[in-house]
């Protein structure tokens, strides 16, 4: 069942989710919110399978990485350490 209902978003950024749409939800529950242009999706932690999960980190570490790579703070390193540090992701 599709349900819908307003909110608003705070001065410090934060949102209430109205408590007909919380009936399931747990106080303290991680929730994923995915931003792309002017839309955001919210997804509860759990109900994530594990592969996409581990997707999402990845992807989210590589553009940790890009940005950091733009702004100059990477580090050279033999391709040998860096296999070994790839290891670690």
């Amino acid at each position: 069942m599709t349900q819908c209902a307003l909110t608003k978003l705070s001065s410090k950024g934060q949102i209430v989710i109205p408590s007909e749409l919380r009936k399931g939800f747990d106080v303290g529950e991680q929730l994923l919110i995915i931003k792309k242009e002017n839309q955001m999706i919210v997804q509860r932690i759990k109900d994530i399978d594990t592969k996409f999960a581990k997707e999402l980190r990845f992807a989210m570490k590589t553009e940790k990485a890009i940005k950091q790579y733009e702004k100059g703070e990477f580090k050279k390193k033999s391709a040998k350490e860096f296999l070994k540090d790839l290891e670690t992701w």
